[in-house]
């Protein structure tokens, strides 16, 4: 029999074993959500320039990471389907080759992302305020940031390849841990306390590299020293490129789709920067509020990936397709709740977050909140989507994932926000809009997609890895 971790999941209820992974995946993606929160909370006490320089940086910073985030599904999605299979010892070895793959990426990453900042930060188009004062305090930010991305990397992994094992709950302490360190060092090192200095945005860099890099450490401590998760040892690090062809095949979509989502949100930023200050400040806060409101959504969609994976690893296709439903159900309807609460009171939330004593701040808080509460139109669409797109990851099948974020990002919302934007008088509510749309369309999309049941199919065989075989044989071909 597999793990413990994996009792529940491929057999007996199904509301359960749901809940019991989504809910430590809601409060693990609370607290990361947190480091953003944090530095937002202090450096918009510090100025609006920092506020501006963190909400222009943030688009560049996740097209990075988003890369290697990709190739951290592959390790959940197969560490899931083997752990389904009763085989832990290829789960143990698959989650080795994927922490070796996704560290090697990180530290590549790090050095384009450092060496790169400032040339990527050119691609914005900046009026003379912007460029003198918000650009070089992006660029001081990023390049301490990018210094942590191969430990960044490796808690991702950790965090990943035991959402696939069935625990959630250890990566949620040791990112509670981090974001701990992370709250207490934010106001020391951006306003300097004691011995240390003021440093401003670059303390709240630093900040978060330190309380990440903890994290990492950690993580990975517990996969080779511990019996939690698969069972990894040190000779599971040694290239088999067999196991990683597999991860870079299942990856390579996954990759491309969060990176397509991280281009996306570069994009919307450079049309958005053309705007006035505030217009750009209340994006970047708006979407730190929107990430935390999403969180329901993101916990199942991803508890949504282990049942999946575990139950068609089990031959159990029917049960995977059970569970998708109940998670699809519970999403929307906890993300209309939030909903009517955020359009009801949208201000109050914003002002949280954002001292109003200037006339420039006030002017973010009304602009954020206009933002809130447009989107709000979306939230039930976002709970949908994400848990049929978590599904078809579970499958190990990414490229389907891949197609519906394109249509959501590319074919809709980037689109619609330049023509609402730039070619109406809407302006600054022409964006609100745009960005709504996107979900609304990819969730209908997605769904009519999942009636086919076309993507119930594993990608493991009997335990060996490079295989792709029916997980039901009743499921017709695409």
């Amino acid at each position: 029999m597999p793990s413990t971790q994996s009792d529940g999941i491929t057999e007996g209820g199904l509301a359960r074993p749901l809940f019991h992974l989504a809910w430590p995946i809601v409060v693990t993606q609370l607290l990361q959500v947190a480091y953003n929160v944090a530095d937002a909370f202090w450096l918009g006490r510090y100025s609006a320039d920092a506020v501006g320089a963190i909400s222009l940086s943030f688009p560049i910073i996740f097209l990075l990471i988003a890369f290697g985030g990709g190739f951290s599904v592959a390790g959940s999605t197969l560490v899931a389907q083997y752990m389904g299979a009763d085989s832990d010892g290829s789960a143990g070895k698959v989650a080795g080759q994927t922490l070796g793959f996704v560290v090697a990426v990180g530290a590549l990453l790090s050095v384009v992302g450092y060496y790169g900042a400032g040339p990527m930060l050119s691609v914005f188009p900046s009026d003379d305020t912007t460029a003198e004062q918000v650009v070089p305090l992006a660029e001081q930010y990023m390049k301490i940031f990018f210094l942590g991305l191969p430990l960044m990397f490796g808690f991702r992994a950790f965090s990943a390849l035991l959402r696939g094992y069935g625990d959630t709950r250890t990566p949620m302490r040791v990112m509670a841990v981090s974001v701990a360190l992370n709250v207490v060092l934010d106001p020391i090192l951006v306003f300097g306390v004691g011995p240390f200095d003021e440093m401003g945005i670059e303390g709240a860099a630093w900040a978060t590299l330190v309380a990440r890099a903890v994290a990492g450490l950690v993580g990975v401590a517990i996969l080779f020293g511990t019996d939690m998760g698969p069972d990894v040892h040190l000779g599971h690090l040694a290239p088999d490129f067999e196991y990683i062809r597999d991860i870079v095949r299942i990856g390579t979509p996954s990759a491309f789709e969060q990176s397509a989502g991280a281009l996306a949100m570069v994009t919307l930023t450079v049309m958005i920067v053309t705007f006035e200050p505030a217009v750009i400040a209340a994006y970047g806060l708006g979407n730190r509020l929107i990430s935390l409101v999403f969180l329901p959504a993101v916990g199942l969609g991803r508890a949504t990936n282990t049942m999946v994976g575990q139950n068609l690893g089990a031959g159990n296709p029917k049960r995977a397709e059970q569970a998708v439903r109940l998670a699809a159900t519970v999403g929307a309807s906890v993300m209309f709740v939030l909903a009517v609460l955020a359009a009801l009171f949208p201000e109050p939330i914003v002002s949280v977050f954002m001292a109003t004593g200037t006339d420039a701040a006030r002017e973010t808080v009304e602009y954020a909140s206009e933002y809130l509460r447009i989107r709000t139109v979306e939230f039930a669409f976002i709970g949908v989507f994400q848990v049929l797109v978590g599904a078809y990851r579970g499958a190990g099948n990414t490229k389907t994932a891949l197609a519906f974020s394109m249509i959501t990002l590319w074919f809709v919302r980037v689109p619609v926000v330049y023509l609402l934007a730039f070619r109406t008088a809407l302006g600054p509510t022409g964006i609100w809009v745009g960005v709504a749309v996107g979900h609304v369309v990819g969730a209908i999309a997605a769904a009519l997609w999942f009636t086919r049941g076309t993507w119930k199919r594993a990608v493991i065989d009997d335990g060996s890895v490079g295989a792709s075989v029916e997980a039901d044989a009743a499921v017709s071909e695409d």
